[in-house]
Order: C-alpha cells, then structure tokens, then sequence
C-alpha cells in the first residue's frame, strides 16, 4: 500500500476519536504533503514533518522529538511504527508517556499470501487495528456508523475544468497503481470508459499523475466529451475537494480509493495480485464492491499483500474480472 493509502486509513478513525471523546486534542504528526487530509477535522491539529531539513537523520529526529514535547502531550499513538516512529515513541515513553502502536498483522498476511499452506482468511483490516491502538491508550471507539466530511464547494477554477454538475453523475477512475500487478489492463479500462461515456448523464473523471500516466490518460479519454483529464490539472487539495463530490470512484487497489473511502465516496476496486482480505479494502464499503481475480483458476492469488512480488504465469488475472462486471458495478450504485 502507497504512503497515501496508509495516511488516508487513518482519517475515519482519528476523526472518530475526536467525535466521541470532545475533550481530546490530536496532534498528526507527518509530512506536510498529508495535511489537506486533516482539514476540517475539529480539536484536530496538524505537525508538518522537515525530513528534508531540521528533522532529517537521526539528529533531526532528536530535535522533532524536542518540537513535540513543548506540545505537552499525554500519550503517542503510533500508527504507522517504522523504525523513525518507534524510535520516537520509546523516546515519549522514556519520558514517562503512555505509547501504543499499530500491530500490521505481518505474521497473518504472510501466511494469506505464501505460495504453500496458505490461509485464505480475512485478516483484521488497518482500520481496525488502528482503532486497538487508541483503545491502548484509553480511548473506545465506535465505526458502525461513521461521520464523514460535507461535500467541497468547488471554486471557479475547478469548475472552469469539470464544468457544472447539474443532473449529471459524477464518476471517478483512477486506472494506475504502484505495481503493474494491481494495474486492469489498458484494453480492459479503455472498455469501461468508452462504455460508460456513451451515457451522456455520466461526466468521467480520469486521475493520475506524471507525463506518461497523463499520455495513456488522453488515449484513453479520446474523442469522448464526457471524459475529463484532471491529471495535472489540478492541485492536490482541489483533486480531494472534486473527489469529495464523485457519486462514485472507480481505482485499483491504491491510495485513490482510499481517499474517496476517507470521503464517504462509494468505492469501486479491482484487485490482482492482491486481496481485501490482507487488510487494506477501502473503509466502510462492502465486500462486493471489491471486485477480486478468479482464484479458482488462479488459486495462488493473493500473492502479495503489496503487489511488489511476480508470480510466473499470474500476469494476466486481472482479465478474470470482466468489463462487465465493472460496468455493472458501477452502475449498481449510481442507481
């Protein structure tokens, strides 16, 4: 899972905590790419992380360590315990804090992802785990039914690209992850979409980022007026905010669908050499909605719980999941 998708599971839950526990003030703490997640979020506040500059290396950490103590914080929650968090936690629980940290399930997903014995289970999803970690801390939280941001006002810029809304339905695909193993082959999406955009009550929206994304995103937007590249269109904050008014977002098993998750958007993923199962299925959408390869011809599946391993012969099990289903998928919840 990308940094992005990490970051984004744990909006719902940070926003959770300070919903049912008023008197709590959170302090996130991470590079200052990720602060548009927080916005919004009330008692929530935002410490932007100088990897680059005064917290870089080890005597960086120190000094972030120093930053964070005149904040007078009671108790660290580790939710992403890398080797520079939980350097950082032992410090805050040296100095008397109360720490806990998110458990990854590493030994679960191994055995769901291993080529012999596999357990083919659902493991406790980061969402959850990350809601253990506050109960360590003292704090019970309840996800059954989660808030979720207002819809963005769009401003005139955005607008002068995606246009109005009207009666429209706003759909979102982001076709690109991190690893060609999650990616639905180009055939495949160009089917998608040049299905969908013969419904000219659908305004598509395709996401991506970095020139050669953006080239396959024109190819696969040609000579459709209903498509709309925002790929390098847009900043990062005004890609959250059209996000947040999709009527449904259409990603592969990467941060895109997390982020539309974190919004209350309906989440369509699809999923190859990965599964929902090891964890990482967008939160508060339905096990349905994560449309999964054929592991009855492909019973190896998942083979990752990332997408970063090659399994000989398992190129093509995203052509399991067929253009149809897609398509009905999506339309199933635009009804």
């Amino acid at each position: 899972m990308s940094a992005m998708g990490d970051v984004a599971m744990t909006v719902p839950v940070i926003r959770a905590v300070v919903s049912q526990n008023p008197e709590v003030k959170i302090t996130v703490v991470s590079r200052p790419f990720f602060m548009p997640f927080f916005d919004g979020i009330p008692n929530v506040n935002f410490f932007a992380v100088d990897v680059k500059g005064r917290h870089k290396g080890f005597l960086g950490l120190l000094r972030l360590y120093s930053d964070l103590k005149q904040l007078n914080i009671d108790a660290v929650a580790d939710l992403h315990s890398v080797l520079r968090s939980q350097i950082l936690r032992n410090l805050f629980a040296l100095s008397g804090k109360k720490v806990a940290f998110t458990n990854k399930g590493r030994v679960e997903k191994r055995a769901l992802t291993r080529t012999e014995n596999k357990i083919f289970k659902p493991v406790k999803t980061m969402v959850e785990r990350h809601v253990d970690t506050f109960k360590k801390i003292g704090f019970s939280i309840d996800l059954s039914q989660p808030k979720f941001p207002n819809k963005a006002n769009l401003s005139s810029e955005i607008l002068k690209i995606t246009g109005d809304k009207s009666t429209q339905k706003w759909i979102g695909i982001a076709p690109f992850a991190q690893y060609e193993s999650k990616i639905y082959p180009q055939d495949l999406i160009q089917e998608v979409i040049d299905n969908l955009a013969q419904n000219q009550t659908y305004k598509i929206f395709l996401l991506g980022g970095g020139k050669n994304e953006i080239k396959l995103l024109t190819t696969l937007a040609k000579n459709k007026e209903n498509v709309i590249i925002v790929a390098g269109k847009l900043s990062f904050d005004q890609e959250l905010e059209l996000i947040s008014n999709l009527d449904v977002m259409l990603s592969m098993d990467s941060g895109n669908a997390h982020i539309a998750a974190m919004l209350g958007i309906k989440v369509i993923t699809l999923w190859g050499a990965t599964h929902p199962f090891a964890g990482f299925a967008p939160f508060n959408q339905p096990l349905e909605n994560c449309l999964v390869s054929d592991r009855e011809k492909f019973p190896l599946l998942p083979t990752s719980v990332y997408g970063n391993k090659k399994v000989e012969g398992y190129e093509d099990v995203m052509r399991t999941i067929s253009v149809e289903k897609v398509i009905n998928s999506i339309q199933s919840q635009l009804a």
